[in-house]
């Protein structure tokens, strides 16, 4: 699949050469004016007394951020941990950091599902939180949040709780994202369902392996996070207040809701696998069918002109002057009462 060509922040951080896509302090839940390097954003917050940075990283080297790590003092293991890839979401505490990391999801456009090479795309978002910082790295090019700084910083009530609320709201988001994805997806098995019960429909086997297996990415992307969220919101943690302790316990509730759409698709998608292979089974036995009658009609002539071939003197009609024609009478009858047998029981 094509990356859509960056937009925003993203197309700063590439021809800037930097990873760095948004780095902004925020008083009272207002932006501070300016263009902030992440170590003067952290001097000024700490300087103020109150406030937080908030900084966005996309796909950033390890030399990076092992620097920015010395700047916010972040765990130790914090350069390997933001460059590479996990498979599932995790949650580590410190000693004043919190690191998270969430999978994003992202429905890829295709014209049929039954010939999509690639139905779910995901990606990363890790989260390192502090008392007066929130550290963004993204991983794929479609868990922008930039869209999402827009609408916190036109929500200055949400952003004055604190970098936790960053948090919270970048969790909501990736909820958001799999709850979006779960409809496209149930859009793709409708109409993959339709095509299963139609009469020599072109959906396999292959689709529905392709189709569970999307599945099964998706639900390692989500179920991991309901144990995630429900830690934040249930553990006392002076890095997340009460207020927005209770937005990540609502936000289990949401999540449960994806979770079980997930769980019904792979229902759903075991019946109608099996369906397709019942299908597929029975197209086997009709072809199995067909085979076994045009080769019995084709033993009786092979039989006939093999006996004939083995120079017998006394064959029978050998001497009569029409036994050619004869013999080519009876093997033509019978092989049309074989065919019309065949045809009668439906095996032709």
């Amino acid at each position: 699949m094509t990356s859509a060509p960056p937009t925003g922040d993203d197309e700063r951080a590439l021809l800037g050469h930097t990873s760095v896509v948004g780095c902004a302090v925020y008083v009272d839940g207002l932006r501070v004016p300016g263009s902030w390097t992440p170590a003067d954003a952290l001097a000024e917050v700490r300087r103020r007394g109150e406030g937080f940075v908030w900084l966005g990283l996309l796909e950033p080297p390890i030399e990076e951020v092992r620097a920015l790590a010395e700047v916010f003092g972040l765990p130790g293991r914090a350069p390997a941990d933001a460059v590479r890839g996990y498979l599932r979401p995790k949650l580590e505490h410190h000693a004043d950091c919190t690191f998270m990391v969430l999978k994003t999801a992202h429905h890829v456009a295709h014209d049929a599902p039954g010939r999509a090479s690639e139905i779910v795309e995901t990606g990363e978002v890790m989260a390192f939180l502090g008392p007066d910082f929130v550290v963004t790295v993204r991983h794929g090019r479609h868990s922008s949040l930039r869209g999402l700084r827009e609408e916190l910083e036109a929500a200055p009530g949400r952003l004055a709780r604190g970098p936790s609320a960053v948090l919270h709201a970048i969790a909501d988001h990736v909820v958001a994202s799999h709850l979006g994805v779960t409809q496209a997806f149930e859009g793709d098995i409708d109409e993959i369902e339709a095509q299963v019960f139609v009469p020599d429909s072109p959906v396999g086997a292959e689709q529905m392996y392709l189709m569970k297996r999307e599945i099964v990415e998706l639900n390692r992307s989500v179920t991991p996070l309901a144990t995630l969220l429900r830690a934040l919101g249930e553990h006392e943690s002076p890095l997340v207040p009460e207020d927005v302790r209770a937005d990540f316990r609502d936000l289990v509730d949401r999540l449960a809701s994806v979770s079980e759409r997930i769980a019904s698709f792979d229902v759903l998608l075991t019946s109608l696998l099996y369906a397709t292979l019942a299908k597929i089974t029975l197209r086997q036995n009709d072809d199995v069918r067909k085979i076994t009658s045009w080769a019995a009609i084709v033993a009786l002539p092979t039989m006939v002109f093999g006996l004939y071939g083995m120079n017998f003197e006394t064959m029978p009609e050998l001497h009569w002057e029409y036994g050619y024609y004869g013999v080519l009478a009876v093997v033509a009858t019978g092989c049309l009462v074989l065919h019309r047998m065949f045809k009668r029981n439906r095996w032709l």
